[in-house]
């Protein structure tokens, strides 16, 4: 995962550069606004006691993302936006016993991420981009499978003892597609950097947001 965000910010030093050697004398376009929805694919990242790693399986959830793409040269872009993020994990799940445990949270998230754009034929674009989000959980469910009884609790948010998941959370996106006139197919990676854990909760152990993302969007 170093190794990711190593790459990731070169990139930006990269794209930066890149954008300020690109063709002087052609001004950016002009900013457009888009929305983008598909598949996430959320886990848990779980750190033990004993400082070892593990993930959890995946849940199946959605999101909604609108932006702005605000031009800074020809090839690099800066793309605030608001996103309603579903996200979660299985935390245990025994298909023998058929048994399964697993949250799945709805958040509400403000990324900024930063673009490169590479032109690959008439109105057609790579793109490639990271960027910091920080989000805020809105609701959240339990729901517990044992036996073909499947029990539902509304998940409790807060740093205090007692509570299911801290509600803030913040990290890395990195996010690369191709964009084909107003249209654009991208996969997306969101790497959670907060302990979700309340306090007291879990030991000295952590456990972190890990997002697959899959879209489709539209801008003008």
């Amino acid at each position: 995962m170093k190794r990711i965000i190593l790459l990731a910010a070169g990139f930006l030093v990269g794209g930066t550069a890149f954008a300020q050697i690109g063709t002087p004398s052609a001004a950016p376009g002009k900013t457009r606004w888009g929305l983008k929805v598909g598949v996430n694919l959320p886990k848990y990242h779980v750190t033990n006691t004993e400082g070892e790693d593990s993930e959890s399986k995946s849940t199946t959830n959605f999101h909604v993302t609108g932006y702005a793409d605000v031009p800074v040269s020809n090839y690099f872009y800066v793309q605030p936006g608001i996103s309603l993020q579903g996200k979660g994990g299985k935390l245990a799940e025994n298909k023998q016993l058929n048994t399964k445990w697993e949250y799945n949270t709805m958040e509400i998230g403000v990324p900024i991420n930063f673009v490169g754009k590479l032109p690959v034929g008439p109105m057609s674009n790579l793109y490639l981009g990271a960027g910091p989000y920080v989000s805020f959980a809105v609701g959240g469910e339990s729901k517990v499978t044992a036996g073909g009884t499947t029990t539902k609790e509304d998940l409790k948010f807060g740093s205090d003892r007692g509570n299911n998941l801290k509600r803030t959370d913040a990290g890395l996106n990195f996010l690369g597609g191709v964009e084909i006139n107003s249209f654009n197919i991208g996969a997306g990676y969101g790497l959670g950097l907060v302990d979700l854990r309340p306090e007291g909760e879990g030991g000295n152990g952590k456990l972190s947001n890990r997002v697959w993302s899959f879209s489709v969007g539209y801008s003008f």
